[in-house]
């Protein structure tokens, strides 16, 4: 559903998707098709330990194993800099970028690289990896925030030096504080009719893509390094890669493949140095692809932690004061999503005093990365299921509340920043007006229990750079050249803003992801920064593209280019009305104007474009299993300017089911030892198609000011609200709140037990 006519020719359909052929037929190539003349196959030797020394490593018998090329240790890797940067969805730091992804003097997690074969064939690499011997010293594992946060905790990494909290000095453990505080709090509590305070626990989990982690790396004998891996950012590839390596950015070039998904996990490097060096020490290119149990056990979930939120409100339904101390784990090294969780936290609300308390916190388990919205999910959980619980104590409509205590232009974050226009009320209003809302709850079938719920999220999308190179063929048509990976539908909406300025059709455009060597500078595949970002470099490439043609044409007519009109695709002169031509018919006349025409756009955007979304959900609980049952959904999202309305709808939806499995089945299931006991697809619960019903979306369309077409980004919201709706729904079913996740059948079948 559009709430909004469309004005353009372009924006707003719904046309055929560039890489729909070659993927449907089987012709899209992805890393692991990648073969290489004499390529050798990587293995890697991962710790059965969450935290031991390494006394020894004996390489020796695998070095002289029969089609064994080349094995590495933690001693073929320079200790790297101490130098953060920022890789689109987090930072990455050189130095502990390079020790998560080969262990040097200890290992921090279950599945920490403790050194890797290049071989003829895959058998023959896991052949040499048995015959490595290694040495361990066990250590005590850290595995909860709780016990991270303890003075006498042990140290998980000895350069930590812990921070400054209150005067005090904290665990080594705590890689991070902060503190975000505006008004008076204690104030605001003891103004406050009704103060309520709860604490919510969530686990780890994983993304979920289906394509796992794989590189190829060929160095060549001119010292470059060319690297073809499944990523949402080639040039932050090529950063990291040279960073950890010690080599300059220009020796590295990454090659662009298809992703088979990646949403947050990965945009951080795993396997490419590893493949680098094997390469350079077997001197023939390397393939790695990691198995099933290797992505869930080596690569980043998304963190867990625990979340406490204290609310005060008055008698007539105002927000007058709040707290959040926010606890996750960083993993080994660090590197949690808490300060986003902070800027998301109280977003929906417009509070007067808030105080937010942020702890990135150190444990035994791998290092946490991105999942779609990262840390937006986990704080939107626990303030919903609170928000809902006042509700329910007082009496109150919880939609009523979310409208009268609604963030809107001008309301202060809850980390200090204003919002400028933002459609948090727009999606509030829409949710009221939608037919599930208005609709009665589904009737109750043989004994199960029914429910429904409501939850708000937030994500603050992201801008950065993007660059695009657009070339005018002679046919008319267009060939579109953008870096950021296409992982939801990039190059159709980023080619169909080009094409809108131009006046042409999408199927005019033909969108290609080149090499680093071939276009400029693209961050990241990640934040919801994509269409707004690259898509306004593409807007901004097609108005050069414009401007030369003026020109090209101001000499084939003969007059001055301020002479020149263009509207829709077509050129026409200003005092001569008999001068017009089509941008089609243009392309056909550029000989002897200056060769082909071509043309770059680029940005550079701090700004952000704040997203909001609520979700409606009805659910069945079978009292005798536990077993949650989605039965309808709907989810309501201001989406700015929906460029390709099909790409819309099914970010939400995936966004949608993802956090559906996230609240209901998904965790990192980890032992008293720190091994996860779940790290397969088979024990790994994610909800599939079987599981539920068709996602229903309501597009808010209110447009962006700071984008030429008001986009504003999608992918991330969809995912933060389901998992407070589903617990505001299972409330509404049992009569009990459930305040940690998974709420998983066993865990529902304990809460009716204790009723």
């Amino acid at each position: 559903m559009i709430l909004k006519n469309n004005k353009y020719n372009v924006i707003g359909t719904r046309p055929i998707r560039h890489d729909g052929l070659e993927k449907v037929t089987g012709k899209a190539v992805y890393s692991a098709d990648v073969q290489l003349p004499n390529m050798s196959y990587g293995a890697i030797l991962r710790s059965p330990y969450a935290h031991a020394r390494i006394v020894s490593i004996d390489t020796s018998e695998a070095e002289k194993l029969s089609g064994v090329f080349g094995v590495i240790t933690g001693k073929d890797f320079q200790t790297g800099i101490d130098k953060d940067i920022e890789i689109g969805e987090g930072i990455a730091n050189f130095k502990w970028d390079s020790m998560n992804i080969m262990a040097r003097d200890k290992v921090v997690y279950v599945g920490h690289a403790v050194a890797a074969v290049a071989a003829k064939d895959r058998n023959t690499g896991l052949e040499a990896l048995k015959r490595i011997k290694v040495d361990y010293e066990e250590l005590t594992p850290v595995l909860s925030v709780d016990e991270a946060v303890k003075k006498d905790s042990v140290v998980i990494q000895d350069d930590f030096m812990g921070v400054e909290i209150n005067g005090e000095m904290s665990s080594k453990n705590v890689a991070d504080y902060f503190q975000f505080n505006f008004g008076d709090t204690d104030k605001g509590f003891r103004e406050s009719d009704y103060v309520i305070e709860k604490e919510y626990t969530m686990p780890m989990v994983h993304q979920g893509y289906i394509e796992p982690h794989v590189a190829v790396a060929q160095w060549g004998e001119d010292g470059r390094l060319t690297l073809w891996t499944s990523t949402q950012g080639a040039f932050p590839v090529r950063t990291q890669t040279a960073g950890i390596l010690g080599m300059p950015e220009s020796r590295v070039r990454v090659m662009p493949a298809e992703i088979g998904g990646g949403f947050g996990g990965k945009t951080r490097v795993y396997l490419t140095p590893l493949a680098a060096m094997l390469s350079k020490k077997s001197n023939r290119p390397v393939k790695i692809v990691m198995d099933r149990s290797s992505v869930f056990d080596a690569t980043g979930p998304a963190p867990g932690g625990k979340i406490k939120i204290k609310i005060g409100v008055t008698k007539d339904m105002k927000i007058k004061s709040a707290y959040s101390d926010l606890r996750l784990e960083g993993g080994a090294f660090g590197g949690s999503a808490v300060g986003a969780s902070a800027k998301c936290v109280f977003a929906c609300y417009d509070i007067e005093n808030t105080k937010i308390d942020g702890y990135d916190l150190v444990v035994n388990k791998p290092k946490s990365a991105a999942y779609r919205a990262p840390g937006s999910p986990q704080v939107s959980f626990a303030m919903e299921v609170t928000i809902d619980e006042i509700c329910s104590k007082n009496g109150w409509d919880p939609l009523e509340f979310r409208i009268k205590n609604a963030s809107k232009e001008g309301t202060r974050r809850g980390d200090g920043p204003k919002f400028p226009k933002i459609g948090n009320i727009d999606v509030l209003d829409a949710v009221n007006k939608s037919d599930h809302w208005n609709s009665e709850k589904p009737k109750s079938k043989k004994g199960k229990l029914i429910g429904r719920g409501i939850a708000s999220g937030y994500w603050m999308n992201g801008g950065g750079k993007s660059s695009v190179t657009i070339s005018l063929n002679d046919d008319g048509t267009v060939t579109l050249l953008e870096g950021s990976s296409d992982i939801g539908g990039s190059r159709p909406s980023i080619a169909m803003q080009a094409a809108e300025i131009l006046g042409l059709n999408a199927t005019e455009m033909f969108p290609r992801i080149p090499d680093t060597d071939g276009v400029g500078y693209n961050g990241m595949t990640g934040g919801s920064r994509t269409t707004f970002a690259t898509g306004w470099a593409a807007v901004n490439a097609a108005r050069n593209m414009i401007k030369e043609l003026k020109n090209r044409l101001s000499m084939i007519w003969e007059i001055e280019i301020e002479q020149i009109a263009f509207n829709n695709g077509n050129f026409s002169s200003k005092a001569d009305s008999e001068l017009s031509i089509n941008i089609r018919d243009l392309a056909k006349k550029l000989d002897g104007t200056g060769g082909a025409v071509s043309a770059v756009g680029s940005v550079d955007l701090d700004s952000s474009t704040h997203g909001f979304g609520t979700h409606i959900v009805d659910l069945e609980i079978d009292p005798e299993t536990g077993k949650t049952d989605i039965i309808k959904y709907t989810a309501v999202q201001d989406v700015g300017r929906a460029i390709h309305p099909s790409y819309v709808e099914g970010q939400i939806q995936g966004g949608a089911a993802q956090g559906i499995g996230w609240a209901l089945n998904e965790e990192y299931y980890i032992d008293s030892k720190g091994k996860m006991l779940n790290s397969s697809y088979l024990d790994y619960r994610m909800p599939t198609a079987l599981d539920l019903p068709m996602i229903d979306t309501i597009l808010v369309e209110n447009e962006n000011p700071e984008q030429p077409f008001g986009v504003r980004g999608v992918g991330e919201v969809p995912i933060c609200p389901p998992l407070g709706a589903i617990s505001n729904a299972i409330k509404d079913a049992l009569g009990i709140r459930l305040n940690d996740l998974p709420m998983k059948p066993s865990v529902i079948l304990k809460a009716l037990s204790e009723k």
